[in-house]
């Protein structure tokens, strides 16, 4: 397979028309070599319109190219930013974070991937991503503020401790719902006590381990 040939294929026939236009974004998934953080046995996989299996649950995944591009795009992260990646899988967004962000924090709550993306990272060359085993459902307050947190998978809702470890002006950025119909959802803090929510697209995506679902009542 000629690689290149591919990347240049998933961003101008996957990206491109899903409204992923930021130039700076299309650059960096120029740079940032994909196959790199895809399993071995899934390398065939790396540009390929879907998500990509990482281990034996079927939630562990790496989210489709398109979307991760369009999140990143909708987080406009700065040099200075402060990032805060909730599950990390295999590590690619960690590593599209890391050279648009001053630092970033990556928490995934499978030890294995954990280590494994902390390696991918590494071969990769990124320097200010660190890598943790926990559950993301918290963040990371006492590493916070942040000025960006994503959420690399799907959740009912967004917990409100998250809201709390944003920065004034800081993004998040999160797919949010129940299947069939999920939606991208960024919200931004405006002040100590206010946030702004937008839902610009849709989109389905597993969930994320250790967040809640929503409270049924049962009879």
């Amino acid at each position: 397979m000629d690689l290149n040939q591919a990347r240049f294929n998933m961003i101008e026939q996957q990206i491109r028309p899903w409204e992923v236009l930021d130039p700076q974004v299309l650059e960096l998934l120029s740079v940032v070599r994909r196959e790199d953080f895809v399993p071995m046995a899934h390398k065939t996989l790396a540009f390929v319109d879907m998500d990509v299996p990482l281990g034996a649950a079927p939630n562990q995944v790496m989210l489709a190219p398109r979307i991760q591009a369009r999140m990143l795009q909708d987080l406009a992260v700065k040099k200075t930013d402060k990032a805060l990646d909730i599950g990390t899988g295999s590590g690619f967004m960690a590593a599209l974070l890391a050279h648009q962000a001053a630092s970033v924090l990556s928490l995934e709550i499978d030890a294995n991937l954990a280590a494994q993306a902390q390696t991918n990272l590494q071969k990769a060359g990124v320097t200010n991503a660190v890598v943790r085993t926990a559950d993301g459902s918290q963040g990371a307050a006492a590493d916070g503020p942040f000025d960006v947190i994503v959420l690399s998978g799907s959740v009912a809702e967004v917990p409100a401790a998250l809201l709390q470890q944003l920065s004034v002006g800081g993004r998040l950025v999160a797919i949010v719902g129940d299947e069939p119909m999920m939606r991208a959802t960024l919200i931004t803090r405006t002040s100590d006590s206010n946030w702004t929510t937008t839902e610009p697209w849709d989109c389905n995506a597993p969930r994320l381990s250790g967040f809640p679902e929503h409270t049924r009542f049962q009879f």
